[in-house]
């Protein structure tokens, strides 16, 4: 039964419960962790992918600098050029991971076709395959080296980002020691 006594009390009840702040940093903290957990959580992602985009790079331009410094590059010798760009990767994994070198030969207007190219779990480019150079490459009679490094980065956690995201790097050098490196299969 309700008395006077309790319905001319309850503003000042009512008050009281109103002033009472016990309860607020615990229901505080329960609407904004969802959110620092997703915030923390991707920051993490991000970060990995871009060490391995930062990593990719690195290896496309080791790829092709070591490949750079031949005159002619046998099979061992390609072998372990390509899989130089697993020690850069490391310790991301570079399983799945397609490195690709190749030599570029422009003609008398520029133009880029594939002299030689070789690939680790991959397919190299064919022999004679155009290729579309960047305008400031684009210089008569000359023979580069690319560097091609793909890598698919597959987030570990995959709460912000999802899915597969492919990272894909390249690079061109000019031969140091010669005007082409030519690749030799033995």
């Amino acid at each position: 039964m309700i008395t006077a006594k309790t319905f001319f009390g309850l503003p000042s009840y009512l008050s009281r419960f109103a002033r009472d702040h016990d309860g607020v940093s615990a229901i505080e903290f329960a609407l904004l962790l969802p959110f620092m957990i997703t915030l923390y959580l991707g920051g993490v992602e991000v970060g990995d992918g871009l060490a391995i985009q930062y990593k990719s790079t690195l290896a496309a331009r080791t790829v092709t600098d070591l490949a750079s410094q031949y005159v002619s590059i046998n099979n061992s010798a390609m072998t372990s050029i390509l899989n130089a760009a697993a020690a850069v990767v490391a310790p991301y994994s570079s399983s799945a991971m397609v490195v690709t070198v190749s030599e570029v030969t422009t003609n008398a207007q520029g133009a880029g076709t594939i002299t030689w190219s070789d690939s680790i779990n991959g397919t190299a480019h064919q022999v004679g395959q155009s290729v579309t150079l960047p305008a400031n490459l684009q210089t008569p009679n000359i023979s580069l080296l690319w560097g091609e490094v793909s890598y698919p980065y597959k987030p570990q956690m995959g709460y912000v980002l999802t899915g597969t995201i492919n990272i894909y790097q390249s690079t061109f050098f000019y031969p140091r020691l010669s005007s082409s490196v030519a690749r030799v299969n033995s």
